[in-house]
């Protein structure tokens, strides 16, 4: 049995997240102690690593609760779950195709600045006009 505090710092979630995550339903309400403590059991940490993991993987809350009501099914086909995963891999492309855009726009007013002054830095004058970009970002 862990308190909030030992369940904390073994998964590496904070806290107000721990609290946060049971009021949305990801994790259900853990008992208390006499003292009004909560108490979780082990599988509530490894409950909560799969969610951290998942939301550094990107996943949203919508899809992680979408995957633990899934994972909570072990014998069922595994379709459902490649689908989620798939539709995550294409907004990280999306996003990579993004910052990429963004990079090379970055680099491109970086390159054309003459490091003269304020008044005619080139950087300063595209952040001002943004028909100065060569993409929509």
């Amino acid at each position: 049995m862990l308190t909030i505090g030992k369940l904390s710092r073994l998964t590496g979630v904070k806290v107000p997240t721990i609290r946060y995550y049971e009021q949305i339903g990801l994790l259900s309400c853990p008992e208390r102690s006499e003292g009004g403590q909560r108490i979780y059991e082990m599988a509530v940490g490894q409950r909560l690593s799969f969610i951290r993991h998942a939301r550094e993987l990107g996943f949203s809350l919508d899809d992680i609760r979408e995957l633990l009501t899934l994972s909570d099914e072990p014998d069922q086909s595994c379709a459902a779950v490649d689908e989620i995963a798939k539709r995550q891999l294409v907004e990280i492309e999306k996003r990579i195709t993004r910052l990429t855009a963004l990079k090379t726009e970055m680099r491109r007013m970086l390159d054309q600045c003459a490091c003269q002054t304020v008044s005619t830095c080139r950087v300063i004058e595209v952040l001002g006009d943004h028909t100065l970009c060569t993409d929509d970002h």
